[in-house]
C-alpha cells in the first residue's frame, strides 16, 4: 500500500483522503426452516438466522466495530448486539416482521452507523403445482400453506458500503483486511448470475421502451399532418367565402 503524503490532504479535509473512494460489498439476509408444526411450549413454527456477510472474502471486523441487530419487540431483548464474526443473531418464531441492522464503524468520528432493513421471512411461496383449496368463508380458491421442513429459505440481498475520502485511519483498515478463510467463499444466492439476470432485464425493457416511444411519436407525427390537413383545408373554404 502506497504510503500517504500530507498533499493528499486539505486544510478543511478533517484528516480525510482526498480523491478516494473505497467500496465494500456486503451481503445480508436471513436463512429459516419450518419446524413442520407449531411448538407447543410457544407456538414457534421456525427457527431463522438473521446475518450480515462480507460478499468477498475478507474479514469484516478490520474495519467493522459492531452490528446492531433490532428484532420484534416480543422477543426478549430484542436489541442484539455482534462484535465479532460471524454477525448474526439466531432465534425462533411464527411471524416475520422488520429487523433493523446497524453497522458501526472503528473510526466514528467520521463514520456514522449504516443502516439496512430486512424483512425476515419464513414462509416459502406458494408452489403453481400445488393443489389448490376453497375457503368457505371468503368463498376463493387458496394455495395451501407451504410448510418442508427439509428445504432452507435463503433471502438475501447484496449492497455496497461506500466509504468517499475516508479518513486516514479508515482507509489503512481497508487496506489491510486479512481473508476469512483459505478454501472457497460463496454465497446461497449467484448473485453473478442474478446481475446477468437483472442487466438483460434492464436491456429488454429498454428496447420496449424505446419501441414505445417510436410509436408514439409517429401516431403524434400523424395527429400533426391531420391537423396540419384540417387548417389548410378550412382556410381555403374560408377564403372561397
Amino acid at each position: 500500500m502506497a504510503l500517504l503524503k500530507l498533499a493528499d490532504f486539505g486544510p478543511d479535509s478533517g484528516g480525510r483522503v482526498k480523491g478516494v473512494t473505497e467500496v465494500k460489498p456486503i451481503v445480508y439476509g436471513n436463512v429459516s426452516r419450518a419446524f413442520g408444526k407449531k411448538r407447543e411450549e410457544d407456538g414457534h413454527t421456525h427457527q431463522w438466522t438473521v446475518y450480515v456477510r462480507p460478499y468477498l472474502n475478507e474479514d469484516m471486523q478490520t474495519y467493522v466495530k459492531k452490528i446492531h441487530f433490532k428484532l420484534h419487540e416480543s422477543y426478549e431483548s430484542p436489541n442484539r448486539i455482534v462484535t465479532k464474526p460471524p454477525y448474526e443473531v439466531s432465534e425462533t418464531g411464527w411471524g416475520e416482521f422488520e429487523v433493523v441492522i446497524k453497522i458501526y464503524f472503528h473510526d466514528p468520528t467520521i463514520y456514522k452507523p449504516v443502516t439496512f432493513y430486512h424483512i425476515l421471512k419464513l414462509f416459502q411461496p406458494p408452489s403453481p403445482d400445488a393443489p389448490a383449496i376453497t375457503n368457505p368463508e371468503e368463498n376463493a380458491v387458496q394455495p395451501p400453506p407451504v410448510i418442508d421442513t427439509k428445504k432452507r429459505l435463503v433471502s438475501e440481498f447484496y449492497d455496497e458500503i461506500v466509504f468517499h475520502e475516508p479518513s486516514q485511519m479508515m482507509q489503512q483498515m481497508l487496506n489491510t483486511i486479512q481473508n476469512v478463510t483459505s478454501g472457497s467463499w460463496t454465497h446461497d444466492t449467484d448473485f453473478e448470475e442474478k446481475k446477468v439476470k437483472s442487466l438483460e432485464h434492464i436491456l429488454e425493457t429498454r428496447k420496449k421502451v424505446k419501441a414505445e416511444i417510436a410509436q408514439l411519436k409517429e401516431k403524434l407525427q400523424l395527429t400533426r399532418d391531420k391537423i396540419a390537413e384540417y387548417k389548410q383545408l378550412n382556410a381555403g373554404q374560408n377564403t372561397q367565402q
